[in-house]
């Protein structure tokens, strides 16, 4: 690259963030401008450092971090989100692209696939994988992806629903959201709805089945 870019990397795990920003720097010669562990860290450092590109993981201390490439892309639309994930590209790969990244990895990938995709989003393209780019694909031009229920919901349906997969309440939920428990219940009646599941029992039954098979 002609010109040498800046980056930040925003992970809870320190050394996972260490080992990220030691591969770009000795493969890309990118500039590493700083390092967050969660969201209020990360739009500090975003406002001061003024990176060209995020690598960003969702899962920032049990808070959406969708909600964050949101906000990245909003008010620092010059800065490029590439998203890091351990989570199943199916479900949250067209979620992040949606919010605003311009790229996403699944974290089991080797070096070479997140190089070539910090090099692809600092070309201005976008990097996902052939799979995630023929479902995206086919989603627009068959519509949304009916055999899988848990695409159904919102980003923040699926941030409730993957609470009470992991035992939350209505009341802790509501607390780490800064919602109200009124508005947390609606949201279950809204997951119970999409998912056609009868009770909040049953409910909570799926969710922690599909937390754990999401975890094997």
């Amino acid at each position: 690259m002609s010109l040498r870019k800046s980056f930040v990397v925003i992970d809870d795990h320190p050394l996972y963030r260490h080992g990220v920003v030691d591969l770009v720097v000795q493969e890309l010669h990118l500039e590493p401008v700083g390092e967050a562990g969660s969201i209020p860290e990360a739009l500090e450092l975003i406002q001061k450092a003024k990176p060209d590109l995020a690598i960003v993981d969702i899962s920032l201390q049990e808070k959406n971090g969708l909600e964050l490439v949101k906000t990245i892309r909003t008010e620092y639309p010059s800065v490029q989100v590439l998203v890091v994930s351990m989570h199943e590209e199916n479900l949250y790969g067209e979620r992040s692209i949606a919010a605003g990244a311009s790229g996403y990895v699944m974290k089991h990938e080797a070096p070479s696939v997140l190089l070539n995709a910090v090099r692809t989003v600092l070309e201005g393209k976008v990097a996902v994988s052939d799979n995630l780019r023929e479902r995206m694909l086919s989603g627009i031009i068959g519509g949304r992806h009916r055999g899988d229920p848990i695409t159904r919901l919102s980003d923040r349906e699926l941030e409730v629903f993957r609470f009470i997969g992991r035992g939350y309440g209505a009341a802790e939920i509501a607390e780490m959201l800064h919602l109200s428990v009124k508005t947390i219940n609606a949201y279950r009646d809204h997951i119970k709805e999409k998912l056609n599941i009868p009770s909040a029992a049953d409910l909570r039954r799926y969710a922690v089945e599909w937390i754990s098979d999401q975890e094997k």
